[in-house]
C-alpha cells in the first residue's frame, strides 16, 4: 500500500471512519450518474445514437480526470457486434398433446436465436424435458446421458439442482449458484447437444428476477459478438416460458411438472422425452456495427508494463417495454452509477499520481448483453493478460448509507480477499459472503470475463448491515430494487440518494486497486480453484 493508505485511521466506522484515500468526488458520483442515465441518452443501448453520446462523455471525463487515451492512440477500442430482432409476431405451438397449445410472445415466452439468418423455422420438433440440462463430467452427472436431442426442443430448469438447499453444501454449492445454474450455460451445453431450440423455465425465485425483466432483456433487438460462422452452431431458437406455460406443457403431455421438477434435482435423473411437437417461425432483422469499449490509462513509473485494471459497464437496454407509459430503460443504478464510480476513482488516481504499475481504466460496452464488451477486451486485449496483475470492477453503487460489512461475490477464490480485508479492517467494517448466492452474481458481470482468462479481479459491493436500519433494511431496499426497477425503466436517477455508501464503498476500491498498483504482489487463485491453473499457465509464459 502507499503510505497514505498505511495511514489509515483506526477509529471505529460508527465513528466516522474512512481509508486516507484521495477523496472521491460526490459531486461527480451525482453529475455522471444524472447525465448518464438521462432521457437524452436513451438507455445506453450499444450501437444506437445513446452509444455516440455515451462514449463521447465518458472519454471526454477520462480527459479531464487526467487519464491519457489507452486504446492505441485513441480512447476506444472498436467492439464489432451484429444485432438481431425477432419479428415480435412471433408464437410457439404445441402439438401432440390432449391440448393443442399455442404460446404468446412477452405473455407466455420470449424467442431469440444467435444464429445470424433472415429466417428461423422449427417444424414438428420433438419436445424433450432434460431437468436443469447439466453435463458436468466432474461431478458424475449428466441430463443428457444416453439421449440424442439433435433437432429437438428441449424444456430446461434454471439454476443448479440444489438451488433450495440453505446451506453451502450440496453437488453444485448448494445455496451458491455455479455457473452451470446460468442460463448462459443452458444454452451453450443445449448448442453442444444438438438441438435445435432451448426453453428455460422461468421461475422467479431461482432465477432472482422476475419475469417482466426477461422480457425487457430479450424482447427487441440482442446483440452478439460478430463471428465468421455466423453462430450458425447455436440453436436455432432459444427462449423461456413462463412458469405457468411449463405447467401447462406438461400437463398437455399427460405429465406431472412438480413431480418431474423434484425427479431432476436427484442424481441419475433420466431426461423425458413428452410425446410434444414444437412448431416456430420468425423473421430476423440483422445489423451489423461496431461498437466500444472506451478506455483510459495511467502509465506507471517504474512498472509500466505490469497493468492494474478498473471496470465499469457503460451500457444498459436503451428503449424497452413500457412500464405507466416510459419506454426508456435509463440504467441509472446498472450501470450508470458504476461508471461514475470509475471516473471519480480514476480523478483520484491521477491527483495521487503515478503508481508503479500502469493502471487502466475500461468502460465496456454490451455487458446487458452478455458481457461482450469485456470478453472482447479480454479475449483481445490491449494490455497483456499475463501482464495484469489483477483489478476491480464496479456494477452497481450503493445509494442507501453506509455499511457494517463489505460482500464479496466470490469471496475465497483468490487471495484479492486478502487486500480486501486490510482494507475493510482499516475501516471498521468486516467482510460478509452474499445473502443471495442464489442469483449466481458472480457470473452474471465484467469481471467474470477475465477470471475465466485468469485475472483476479474483485467484485465486491456494500453489504446490507445498513448502519441506518440493520440488516433488516439493506435486504428490503435490495429486494424492493429487483422487484421494481432491476432492468425496467423506473432505474432512475434520485435527487435524494445517500452516496455516503458509494464513498465508503470507492474508498475501498481504491485502496484494493492501488494496493496492487503500487506494490509487487500477483495475487493468485487459491490452489482448489477452477481458473488457477490458467492463471499459473499464463504467468509461466511472462
Amino acid at each position: 500500500m502507499t503510505r497514505a493508505l498505511l495511514a489509515a485511521a483506526a477509529a471505529s466506522l460508527l465513528a466516522g471512519t474512512t481509508l486516507a484515500a484521495p477523496a472521491i468526488s460526490v459531486e461527480t458520483l451525482r453529475t455522471v450518474t444524472q447525465t448518464l442515465s438521462s432521457d437524452a441518452y436513451e438507455g445506453r443501448a450499444p450501437t444506437t445514437p445513446g452509444e455516440e453520446k455515451t462514449v463521447a462523455y465518458i472519454a471526454d471525463r477520462f480527459a479531464k480526470a487526467g487519464l491519457k487515451p489507452g486504446a492505441r492512440g485513441g480512447w476506444f477500442q472498436p467492439v464489432p457486434l451484429v444485432e438481431t430482432t425477432v419479428d415480435p409476431k412471433v408464437t410457439m405451438k404445441i402439438a401432440g398433446g390432449a391440448t393443442p397449445l399455442e404460446f404468446a410472445y412477452k405473455t407466455d415466452m420470449v424467442l431469440s436465436t444467435r444464429q445470424v439468418t433472415p429466417r428461423i423455422d422449427i417444424a414438428g420438433s420433438d419436445v424433450v424435458f432434460v431437468g436443469y440440462g447439466i453435463n458436468a463430467p466432474e461431478k458424475g452427472w449428466n441430463d443428457y446421458a444416453g439421449l440424442d436431442v439433435k433437432g429437438k426442443t428441449v424444456i430446461v430448469l434454471i439454476n443448479d439442482p440444489d438451488w433450495k438447499t440453505m446451506s453451502l453444501d450440496g453437488p453444485f454449492g448448494g445455496r451458491a449458484m455455479t455457473y452451470y445454474g446460468r442460463w448462459t450455460y443452458k444454452y451453450e451445453e443445449a448448442a453442444r447437444q444438438g438441438a435445435a431450440a432451448v426453453l428455460i423455465v422461468h421461475d422467479t425465485e431461482p432465477a432472482a428476477y422476475p419475469f417482466g425483466v426477461v422480457v425487457s432483456s430479450w424482447s427487441g433487438p440482442q446483440l452478439e459478438i460478430d463471428a465468421k460462422d455466423n453462430h450458425m452452431g447455436e440453436s436455432k431458437a432459444i427462449g423461456w416460458i413462463t412458469n405457468d406455460a411449463a405447467h401447462r406443457l406438461f400437463a398437455a403431455a399427460g405429465k406431472d411438472y412438480d413431480q418431474l421438477v423434484t425427479a431432476a434435482a436427484q442424481k441419475g435423473f433420466k431426461a423425458v422425452p413428452l410425446g410434444l411437437k414444437a412448431s416456430t417461425g420468425f423473421d430476423v432483422k440483422v445489423r451489423r456495427q461496431a461498437s466500444r469499449n472506451v478506455v483510459g490509462i495511467l502509465p506507471g513509473k517504474t512498472a509500466p508494463g505490469d497493468y492494474v485494471l478498473y471496470t465499469a459497464h457503460w451500457d444498459h437496454l436503451g428503449r424497452c417495454e413500457p412500464v405507466e407509459g416510459d419506454g426508456i430503460c435509463n440504467g441509472a443504478l446498472d450501470n450508470a452509477s458504476g461508471v461514475a464510480g470509475l471516473i471519480a476513482i480514476a480523478e483520484a488516481a491521477a491527483k495521487e499520481g503515478p503508481a508503479a504499475r500502469s493502471q487502466v481504466f475500461v468502460a465496456v460496452t454490451a455487458e446487458e448483453s452478455g458481457l461482450l464488451g469485456s470478453a472482447y477486451y479480454a479475449e483481445n486485449p490491449l494490455y497483456p493478460l499475463k501482464n495484469t496483475v489483477g483489478g476491480v470492477n464496479m456494477d452497481g453503487l450503493n445509494v442507501n448509507g453506509v455499511s457494517r460489512d463489505v460482500t464479496v461475490v466470490g469471496l475465497g477464490k483468490s487471495e484479492l480477499d486478502d487486500m480486501v480485508a486490510r482494507a475493510a479492517k482499516a475501516q471498521g467494517r468486516t467482510i460478509s459472503r452474499e445473502s443471495t448466492p442464489e442469483k449466481g452474481s458472480y457470473y452474471r458481470s465484467d469481471h467474470f470475463s477475465f477470471a475465466k482468462l485468469g485475472v483476479p479481479m474483485l467484485d465486491a459491493k456494500a453489504g446490507v448491515d445498513l448502519v441506518e436500519g440493520g440488516p433488516e433494511r439493506g435486504k428490503a431496499l435490495a429486494a424492493d430494487y429487483t422487484a421494481k426497477r432491476y432492468h425496467g425503466p423506473k432505474d432512475e436517477y434520485d435527487p435524494r440518494w445517500d452516496w455516503s455508501g458509494a464513498v465508503q464503498d470507492l474508498e475501498l476500491y481504491y485502496a484494493v486497486g492501488h494496493e496492487l498498483a503500487d506494490g509487487k504482489a500477483w495475487p493468485n487463485w487459491f490452489p482448489k480453484d477452477e481458473f488457477r491453473a490458467i492463471r499459473d499457465k499464463s504467468r509461466m509464459t511472462k
